[in-house]
């Protein structure tokens, strides 16, 4: 029985910041009304940001329709105010976005590419 190990044809390069992203975004769904929600919109849109660009990487534009609107809505430069529940429960459906993207975007493996 031979064991040959293979390499797969693709990378999942937006699995880390989704992961750390919906990390991120359910630990400062509990501070939305103090300071540290600020620390939270800057980390929030900036890995939305790098998920948009393995987005575009992996020629797989549909899902800046989603990660675009979370880098507006958590922009910390010109912030968007919304009532705190509201903003709870983006906070949620922004989670799942990150987690499904960071899952589904696959890049092909540099030697796969044609």
């Amino acid at each position: 029985m031979s064991t040959r190990q293979t390499t797969p044809a693709f990378t999942r390069p937006a699995l880390a910041p989704g992961l750390l992203g919906a990390v991120v975004l359910m630990a400062f769904v509990a501070v939305v009304d103090s300071d540290w929600f600020t620390l939270g919109r800057y980390l929030v849109s900036i890995l939305a940001l790098i998920m948009c660009v393995f987005a575009l990487q992996a020629r797989q534009w549909w899902w800046l329709l989603g990660l675009l609107p979370i880098a507006v809505i958590w922009n910390p430069v010109l912030p968007i105010d919304l009532d705190t529940l509201v903003f709870q429960a983006l906070h949620i459906a922004a989670a799942a976005v990150f987690v499904a993207s960071g899952i589904l975007i696959k890049v092909r493996r540099p030697a796969e590419r044609r």
